[in-house]
């Protein structure tokens, strides 16, 4: 015997799914834009990138919609980062004519050697991204980045994620982590300074 009449047992699925969207909906105002800035660094293309968050976004409410919000923010970026690796080798392969014959590694290739560096958490972006710098500086100075070095930087300083969950979403180990995001803050640092007023006084005076 149902202790809930049925009417009421459909009246609570239809609050918990609307619920569950109107949460999904929150969550996507809060995190689009800067996946959508992740994505089109990566893969040159607003239409591409705005197609890989959105596939991230329904199969993160198709496979976890009653997780807490607090944890959807890992697995979301863990999906989007799957999505950007299956086109990064669907684009690879269409790009090498009969590849299907050939047995070649086609994951990224801007992967190296893991060097010691210690977990730079608490450097500050605006180091690196000084005030003087606009939006769209930041932007083409990130799509110069290699894939995985961009991914490094901006789930470490925009999304704040720790070294061991940043090395969760990307499948790598939190060494690998470390190496990427170090070499990623030196080549901006390099590219960007020279929107700095002081770097430009500096060299002014050196001189």
């Amino acid at each position: 015997m149902d202790l809930v009449p049925k009417n009421t047992q459909a009246n609570l699925r239809h609050a918990s799914v609307t619920h569950g969207e109107q949460r999904l909906q929150a969550f996507m105002q809060e995190v689009s834009g800067r996946a959508l800035i992740m994505m089109e660094s990566a893969t040159k293309s607003s239409d591409i990138a705005m197609d890989l968050v959105q596939e991230a976004f329904i199969s993160l409410y198709k496979s976890y919609p009653l997780k807490p919000t607090d944890e959807w923010y890992a697995l979301f970026y863990t999906i989007l980062n799957h999505k950007l690796y299956d086109w990064k080798r669907k684009e690879q392969r269409s790009a090498i004519p009969f590849s299907f014959f050939k047995k070649k590694n086609l994951e990224f290739d801007d992967d190296f050697p893991e060097e010691q560096f210690a977990d730079e958490y608490n450097i500050d972006p605006a180091e690196i991204i000084n005030q003087y710098t606009t939006v769209n500086d930041i932007k083409k100075a990130i799509e110069t980045l290699p894939t995985r070095q961009q991914q490094a930087f901006m789930l470490r300083a925009w999304e704040g994620f720790s070294t061991k969950t940043t090395a969760e979403i990307m499948q790598c180990s939190e060494g690998s982590v470390k190496t990427h995001y170090h070499r990623a803050i030196q080549a901006l640092q390099q590219m960007l300074s020279h929107l700095n007023p002081y770097h430009q006084n500096k060299g002014m005076t050196d001189e």
